[in-house]
């Protein structure tokens, strides 16, 4: 099971670039990467999965690798909102009926958004190093988590959004350096991983992911109405499992902690010792077997 095959299928906006795991499992699950990183993220546990019954398709997030804007006139916008109705439209496109949606950082917040946009269009929801409800730019915040959002604050700025721009790899180096334990990748891999950042659309995908997510730029109109939708925060209805490190070097394990209130089905939360902001990659099998027992097996 641990190979994998390339497509693309085309949504309203994107060509949307996937790998795919065992085309022929009983059920489905969606694997959806954040930033900074790619579909390789799940290259370890995509094949856990897939030898427990499970097609798996990994998408190429907007702005990713190979997956292109079909029109030069659509914003190359980032907005969260984007992100969801893009995992939407692609299960929609495939056909999928009722996967297991599961996504790690900027995906986490993707899968959240679907699972609020379009009621039991997952059978379970899996968000992986991040907390729901975290994206209101009027939330609390601490100034723990306000420093580690320096990063942030950096892109906002002109020289932040030209450092962004000229040096891609070093820029998301350091997220890699400093957000998990030490010595928890390799540079082959990270190497592997950024070719996906070279995709013309990047810059403007991230800049304007962090930028609209404080209200700093207007977002895409083709998004105002699942904008309007998110607010307030809907409680979603799907059995959702968080899994969150406790080593996370941006987003505190407090972060996704006393959120059962906004679940109305079977809600667990996992913390895991020793791990960071990237549990996938550094333990693989702990995560499959995480999404298996609480998902179930597809074989």
């Amino acid at each position: 099971m641990s190979t994998y095959t390339a497509h693309s299928v085309n949504t309203s906006r994107l060509e949307i670039e996937y790998l795919e795991w065992n085309p022929e499992g009983r059920r489905t699950a969606v694997l959806v990467h954040g930033w900074p990183d790619s579909v390789r993220t799940w290259f370890t546990t995509a094949p856990l999965l897939a030898s427990a019954g499970y097609r798996v398709i990994a998408p190429s997030v907007r702005g990713y690798a190979g997956t292109r804007f079909l029109s030069a006139d659509t914003p190359r916008s980032g907005q969260l909102a984007a992100l969801g109705r893009d995992l939407i439209e692609l299960v929609h496109m495939l056909k999928l009926d009722r996967p297991v949606l599961v996504g790690h950082d900027w995906g986490a917040r993707a899968v959240a958004i679907a699972g609020a946009l379009v009621r039991g269009i997952g059978s379970h929801l899996v968000m992986v190093s991040v907390g729901y409800g975290t994206n209101d730019p009027s939330q609390p915040m601490s100034l723990q988590q306000a420093k580690n959002y320096w990063y942030h604050w950096y892109m906002d700025t002109p020289l932040g959004a030209k450092s962004l721009a000229q040096d891609r790899r070093g820029f998301a180096r350091i997220m890699w350096e400093t957000w998990a334990p030490a010595g928890w990748y390799d540079e082959e891999e990270f190497e592997a991983t950024a070719k996906a950042f070279d995709n013309p659309d990047w810059v403007s995908v991230v800049l304007t992911s962090y930028r609209h997510r404080w209200g700093l730029v207007a977002g895409d109109p083709a998004y105002d109405a699942d904008e309007a939708a998110l607010k307030p925060l809907p409680v979603l209805d799907a059995p959702m499992l968080v899994l969150h490190g406790v080593e996370d070097g941006v987003n505190p394990v407090q972060s996704s902690a006393d959120k059962e209130r906004w679940f109305n089905g079977p809600y667990k939360r996992v913390v895991l010792e020793g791990l960071g902001h990237f549990p996938q990659r550094e333990s693989p099998q702990r995560i499959a077997d995480e999404i298996l027992a609480f998902c179930g097996r597809a074989d």
